[in-house]
């Protein structure tokens, strides 16, 4: 059966999810296109549906092995109209999974070296980006400020390349109550600030929670009080900062860095 309506039930669902509060509200979210769908499956990801548009999807263009994989799930197919009132692609590749936020830890693991944390951090390509690094360097974890971007929104997840399904995103209700956690669980709590002479340099990155900004006003007053070390990328030229995605690339990297040295 193929739906050709765009005020069908499911239809009307999906639409739904494109809003954060029916994205919380049903503990879902949305991916998209041929290689998302593709890790999903690898990653054993909790996939509650796949939509496939009947007359637009290339089946020359998918490998048959994935089609074989992808038909394991529930599917339903729908009219090309309809699949593009619920895309959020300009040119989509015919096909996005419904998947389930539930298989998401809540729990924080205190036993990574570094944990990186954004605070108020609101650009969907800065958290993309962000996620995409995290999983970049073998950690499987962020914690993000209530206040912070939705990390499901589609913007964000297309632009983690695959990093949403590997990286475990938590939300903090509370931020300072979250660093004083930490802080039990003998992490010193590291915040990026220009008002400082020490670097990104100075600090040896075991057991640290690294605090990213927010991109127009930095680390929050509070969070900075709370701050055991606060640090700043050095700069040469005469820009003074950095986007946030950027500079937790730079961060994240000296902790790299200090890893294979140490080796």
């Amino acid at each position: 059966m193929v739906i050709t309506s765009k005020d069908n039930e499911q239809i009307k669902h999906i639409r739904k999810l494109k809003e954060k509060k029916y994205r919380d509200q049903y503990n879902e979210y949305i991916i998209e296109g041929i290689k998302l769908i593709k890790e999903a499956i690898e990653e054993n990801a909790n996939i509650k549906t796949i939509v496939i548009c009947d007359n637009c999807v290339k089946n020359e263009e998918i490998d048959p092995k994935i089609m074989y994989e992808i038909a394991k799930y529930n599917c339903i197919y729908v009219e090309e109209n309809v699949f593009h009132s619920i895309t959020d692609v300009q040119n989509p590749q015919g096909l996005l999974a419904i998947m389930s936020k539930e298989q998401y830890r809540k729990e924080i693991n205190y036993k990574e070296d570094i944990i990186v944390i954004l605070d108020n951090v609101q650009d969907p390509g800065n958290i993309g980006t962000i996620l995409r690094t995290i999983d970049s360097i073998g950690l499987t974890q962020v914690i993000t400020s209530k206040n912070s971007g939705d990390v499901y929104n589609p913007k964000v997840v297309r632009s983690t390349m695959g990093a949403i399904l590997r990286v475990n995103v938590i939300e903090s209700p509370n931020l300072l109550e979250t660093l004083k956690e930490l802080k039990k669980h003998k992490f010193e709590i590291v915040a990026t600030s220009l008002q400082t002479q020490n670097t990104i340099y100075d600090i040896d990155y075991k057991k640290k929670a690294i605090i990213i900004g927010n991109e127009a006003n930095g680390v929050s007053k509070e969070v900075l009080e709370l701050a055991d070390k606060k640090v700043k990328i050095p700069m040469l030229g005469k820009t003074e900062s950095l986007n946030a995605a950027v500079a937790t690339g730079i961060i994240t990297y000296e902790y790299v860095r200090q890893k294979l040295k140490n080796k």
